[in-house]
């Protein structure tokens, strides 16, 4: 009876490739952490050589 169940529910499985391609769209903003960076290192120069300025 098992074996006849397992039959019945065992019917045609497809799988098929996408038509078209996945396309995975990362939106990365890497100029903030860049800017903060540059920022902070012209505050450390200020602060290390406040003569100058």
């Amino acid at each position: 009876m098992v074996v006849l169940g397992s039959m019945l529910t065992g019917g045609c499985i497809s799988v098929n490739a996408p038509s078209e391609p996945i396309v995975i769209e990362l939106n990365i903003n890497i100029k903030q952490e860049v800017i903060y960076r540059l920022a902070e290192d012209a505050g450390n120069t200020i602060d290390e050589n406040a003569d100058i300025f």
